[in-house]
């Protein structure tokens, strides 16, 4: 695309293939975005947990599968031993068939989770691998899944951008290892801005999962640039008023 034609480009949510995940552990706000036909599904982390002040784990959890019945979501265990981490996925597991068990890459030691993911991936638990930043990281966990059962790769693009790499070549390279195996999905984890959907979908990745507070961002998808301009205008000289300044 020249720099002419991605000035006229307009995006579009209709033509997104990449599927939305919603990515909180605020109860009101995965139902606000359950209510939303176009988000596919959700993901959890402890962080996000401890953020939004959740002390009982299996209480939070099952308050909201009564909620979301249909559509997968992913919780993770929290452990750093991996016999306990082997526990806790298969009570996880055991919360419903739409539920996904989010295994750390490694433990916080760097010891490699690679055998415990093989074994629950065997034994039929659905996993979403969490925490990968590279390539490697990528050949290594779809080896040990497999890809016989149902499985989702969470690579944290975000914070390899964080690091000032650019992620979209790593993405590619990750969905095309994964092609050969459909039933393991990549997910473009940790999104700075609405931009990385949009981007996460041109490199055919098959999912990307969001904060509510870039989700929320779709509305403005596609809104005409001139009169965004204008709003921006408008919303200086109505602060500066509201301010009071004076020079």
């Amino acid at each position: 695309m020249t720099a002419a034609e991605a000035s006229r480009y307009t995006p579009s949510i209709e033509n997104l293939r990449v599927k939305l995940f919603a990515d909180g552990a605020d109860v009101a706000g995965i139902l606000e975005m359950h209510a939303r036909s176009y988000i596919s599904g959700f993901t959890t982390n402890p962080t996000l947990m401890r953020k939004a002040g959740i002390s009982d784990y299996a209480t939070f959890a099952r308050e909201v599968l009564a909620h979301v019945k249909e559509r997968p979501i992913s919780f993770e265990v929290f452990s750093d031993e991996f016999d306990e981490m082997e526990r806790q996925a298969e009570s996880i597991a055991a919360w419903g068939p739409n539920v996904y068990v989010k295994i750390p890459v490694t433990n916080s030691r760097g010891e490699t989770a690679e055998p415990l993911i093989k074994r629950l991936s065997d034994a039929g638990v659905k996993l979403n691998v969490t925490a990968l930043m590279t390539n490697a990281q990528v050949r290594t966990v779809a080896a040990a899944l497999g890809g016989a059962t149902p499985a989702y790769i969470s690579l944290f693009a975000g914070r390899i951008a964080d690091t000032g790499r650019d992620p979209v070549p790593m993405v590619l390279e990750a969905v095309e290892h994964l092609r050969p195996t459909p039933r393991i999905e990549l997910i473009w984890a940790s999104p700075r801005e609405l931009l990385n959907v949009f981007q996460a979908d041109a490199a055919g990745c098959h999912i990307i999962t969001a904060t509510n507070d870039i989700l929320n961002k779709l509305s403005g998808v596609g809104k005409d640039l001139s009169a965004f301009s204008l709003e921006t205008v408008k919303m200086f000289y109505d602060d500066a008023a509201a301010a009071g300044f004076t020079l």
